[in-house]
């Protein structure tokens, strides 16, 4: 599946032919570089390597330096693997105009870290009791996990509180509505999982 490393710059909207207002998101799309290229003849499957974003030479490693100096370009910050039909050379750069005729994409993301949250807003629970009924401390709380002496235990997989956020999100499907080549942008209707800034694979 052929795709892009980019970087989520925000949402706004724009207007559709008929006058709706769409919103979207805004993804800053490549360059990126071919850095590596896999074969099923030295690595069992095909599939490119590609490289995005400007690291510090002082920060990557010696290994990794001596795979930049191949394919001839200065060291990468993120690398990512895609499969492509195509054939393309190590060094060859590609653009968001290949997402040129693409009318969906997904896009891979990772959200916003949240910490640690009870279950009304990990779960989206309702709390319990009635505060006329004499209660004054179970207002947000999840209620019994469990039955009593039988089965004598909590069941794996019930939902509690605890860490939410942080968590690699697939969007799937995601109308292309605009790609604008010269400044590398690429427009998707809707959300995408992540903060401004951060770092996201999009997928044919």
């Amino acid at each position: 599946m052929p795709g892009l490393i980019g970087k989520k710059i925000g949402m706004t909207s724009v207007f559709s032919a008929d006058g709706k207002n769409v919103p979207c998101t805004v993804i800053e799309a490549g360059p990126c570089v071919v850095t590596q290229v896999k074969t099923e003849e030295k690595d069992g499957y095909k599939a490119l390597q590609l490289g995005f974003g400007e690291a510090k030479e002082n920060r990557t490693s010696k290994p990794m330096m001596g795979t930049f100096k191949k394919a001839g370009t200065t060291p990468k910050k993120h690398l990512a693997e895609f499969k492509f039909d195509e054939e393309h050379n190590l060094g060859d750069t590609l653009t968001v105009e290949i997402f040129a005729d693409a009318k969906f994409v997904d896009v891979v993301g990772t959200s916003k870290g949240k910490g640690f949250q009870g279950v009304v807003k990990r779960h989206g629970f309702g709390g319990v009791g009635q505060s006329t009924h004499g209660q004054d401390d179970r207002a947000r709380k999840p209620g019994s996990i469990g039955a009593c002496s039988y089965p004598a235990k909590v069941f794996k997989g019930m939902r509690m509180g605890g860490q939410m956020g942080g968590d690699r999100v697939t969007t799937q499907n995601l109308q292309v509505l605009k790609v604008i080549p010269e400044h590398n942008l690429l427009l998707v209707k809707g959300s995408v999982a992540g903060c401004n800034g951060s770092t996201v694979l999009i997928k044919k």
